[in-house]
């Protein structure tokens, strides 16, 4: 890693790592007093687990794809934002997605969820406005979408999922750190929307 290149992105994958292993295997108290739950938020206005929740995640393997996907967007983001834009839009990222699974949840008081996913999904959008037609590729396929259609499909699949009861991912995080990640790149960068008429 050359911290140099993209100082913001390597700090938050060393925290990440650090924080969610320290929590997987040495303390579950840690992880129950930091993960999002409506009913601390909402009743006992532990406000703070709206950001702490994002440095935990629930398996070795969650932690990979999040960091590994971070890794691979986080450092064009931060290069195209500076460091401070790049700031805004992961943490306003985890914010816009907690809140929005703090609305869909708001009568579910046991609801908790953990994860960066919301970050990531910001930082992933806010990619996409700057490189609409680059292709992204995924395991197992043999061909890149095109990185407006991604966004427009992860958004979309995103908001279809959050109906569903038996669910075990917080799609509603997604589509909210996805949608923070729009405005918020749109907001420091509105010159983003020549991308798609130049």
């Amino acid at each position: 890693m050359n911290f140099a290149v993209a100082p913001a992105t390597y700090a938050l994958i060393v925290t990440n790592v650090a924080i969610s292993l320290y929590a997987l295997f040495a303390s579950q108290k840690f992880i129950d007093a930091f993960v999002f739950n409506v009913g601390a938020v909402a009743r006992d206005k532990q406000h703070y687990r709206l950001l702490t929740s994002a440095f935990l995640h629930g398996s070795p393997f969650h932690l990979l794809v999040n960091m590994m996907t971070l890794l691979f967007f986080g450092p064009t983001v931060e290069d195209l934002l500076g460091i401070d834009g790049f700031l805004v839009v992961y943490f306003g990222s985890i914010l816009s997605g907690k809140f929005l699974a703090l609305y869909v949840n708001r009568e579910n008081r046991s609801y908790s969820a953990l994860g960066a996913s919301g970050a990531i999904s910001g930082v992933i959008l806010s990619f996409c406005l700057f490189y609409p037609f680059d292709l992204i590729y995924f395991l197992f396929l043999p061909f890149g979408i095109p990185a407006i259609l991604f966004g427009v499909l992860y958004m979309a699949i995103s908001a279809q999922l959050m109906d569903r009861a038996d669910r075990a991912i917080g799609h509603e995080a997604h589509l909210g750190g996805a949608a923070g990640g729009i405005v918020l790149t749109l907001l420091m960068r509105p010159d983003v929307i020549g991308q798609f008429f130049g």
